[in-house]
């Protein structure tokens, strides 16, 4: 009897353990890179569709600022840009997913804030895209300012930093304002287009992306006030380090490129240069991607197959896009903006 107890109490203690050691594994996930070349494919999690910055086409074929940001990671690990898997998630579950490891990397215009770091447990690395909350209501309505709104019937997205920048902005310049809260951004865009509510509020670049798909798109202005600091970043788990790097610094090369002036286009002349930053970045001094646990030529990989920051920016968003959003602050420092990456060396 002895014999039987003593040996249900040592399996119920190996119970414990191992669920105590499953439970300190999904905490600290220190295996994303490995698992990632294991698979042969980086998970990336975007947005359902935004034009512009996430959106599929008939095929199944992904585009968009974020969408370049994954295939730029793959591209780092792979030399291989469709290595980039993407997987659509709704901003009410996009950072339980990533928790989950559904996804390695969210890349879904999502605003990096300290509760969500800390409620979360996860990681911002850098900002991909400098952004602010605005408004976009019918050009019917002549309005030139925000504070002009009192009154207003609002819609906007559920679960988003945006209801409560709405919130604090009523009531910070003590107007009034009826809500409409919807979960899905596709029933927010449908309820604004119909004349369910007369204000739309999100994203500025989120509002430029969705005026697009508004029956009558011309008819809409978006107001020049910004009501909210909104940078966007790409997130990832947090305590695992050698994944959050790898993330943070694509993003950099890809801003060091343009700074330097090299991109998809001269990457083969950038190769050949004697400057040192030029050198540092293509990989022909220093062990920087190796330090990294790529290869030696991981941000050439980055240029080569995506494009620097600029072309990806302008390609998806800017000047040579359907949203032609001007640069403003996602310019370089260096051109009046404040887009700024440290150096590699």
């Amino acid at each position: 009897m002895r014999t039987f107890w003593g040996g249900l109490l040592i399996g119920l203690a190996v119970a414990v353990l191992v669920a105590a050691a499953a439970v300190t594994y999904e905490v600290y996930d220190t295996r994303t890179l490995k698992r990632t070349v294991r698979r042969g494919e980086v998970l990336c999690g975007v947005n359902t569709g935004l034009p512009g910055f996430s959106i599929p086409d008939d095929k199944g074929n992904w585009s968009g600022f974020d969408v370049d940001f994954c295939r730029a990671v793959a591209a780092a690990i792979f030399d291989d840009p469709s290595k980039a898997k993407f997987v659509p998630l709704d901003a009410n579950e996009r950072f339980k997913e990533l928790q989950s490891r559904k996804v390695d990397i969210l890349s879904r215009n999502s605003t990096w804030s300290m509760s969500r770091e800390q409620n979360y447990d996860l990681y911002f690395p850098a900002v991909a895209y400098y952004d602010g909350q605005g408004f976009m209501v019918p050009r019917s309505r002549k309005l030139e300012s925000a504070l002009d709104l009192s009154g207003s019937k609002v819609c906007v997205q559920d679960a988003t930093t945006n209801a409560l920048n709405l919130a604090d902005y009523f009531r910070a310049n003590n107007m009034k304002y009826e809500e409409v809260k919807l979960n899905r951004l596709e029933d927010v865009v449908n309820a604004y287009d119909s004349g369910k509510c007369d204000t739309f509020t999100a994203d500025v670049s989120q509002l430029y992306a969705l005026r697009l798909k508004l029956s009558k798109p011309n008819d809409h202005d978006i107001l020049p006030d910004l009501i909210s600091k909104e940078p966007l970043a790409p997130v990832v788990r947090q305590r695992d380090d050698d994944w959050m790097m790898i993330v943070k610094w694509t993003l950099y090369a890809m801003i060091n490129a343009e700074e330097l002036g090299v991109s998809s286009k001269n990457i083969d002349e950038a190769l050949k240069s004697k400057k040192p930053d030029v050198m540092r970045l293509v990989g022909n001094e220093g062990s920087f991607g190796e330090d990294l646990g790529l290869s030696k030529d991981w941000a050439a990989r980055i240029i080569r197959r995506v494009g620097n920051y600029g072309e990806v920016y302008e390609r998806n968003i800017g000047s040579e896009s359907a949203l032609k959003i001007p640069r403003g602050m996602n310019q370089l420092w260096n051109a009046g903006g404040i887009q700024y990456a440290p150096p590699i060396r």
